[in-house]
């Protein structure tokens, strides 16, 4: 069984997941009940926080494809930030750079956040 968890966090108007562990299909509804969770308060600024996630199957790639658009609907964005190297290759083979912002550090993320 795989190892995931997602916490949160709260940085001005900016809802910070910090993801750990396995995100496949046996934990991606975790990462779809989190997003979820963030619209349902209103919070449409998200920054997921891949510092500590050790990998990412095609299913856990399809729950950022899935809630992108109406989080963009709703004034606000999904940027990625601090992947591992194994990990943000997964994001970079599928292409996942032209479609969403993908960050060195949380940091970054929120700059673009506040510039917008």
């Amino acid at each position: 069984m795989s190892n995931f968890s997602v916490s949160f966090r709260t940085l001005n108007h900016i809802q910070v997941l910090d993801l750990k562990g396995e995100l496949d299909a046996h934990t991606a509804s975790d990462l779809e009940a989190a997003i979820h969770k963030c619209q349902s308060s209103g919070s449409y600024h998200i920054i997921v926080n891949g510092a500590d996630l050790m990998y990412i199957s095609s299913a856990g790639l399809g729950v950022f494809m899935a809630y992108i658009e109406e989080i963009r609907e709703n004034g606000g964005d999904l940027k990625i930030s601090n992947l591992q190297p194994k990990v943000f290759n997964v994001f970079d083979l599928l292409g996942f750079p032209m479609l969403f912002d993908i960050l060195d550090t949380e940091e970054e993320a929120v700059a673009k956040f506040e510039a917008a």
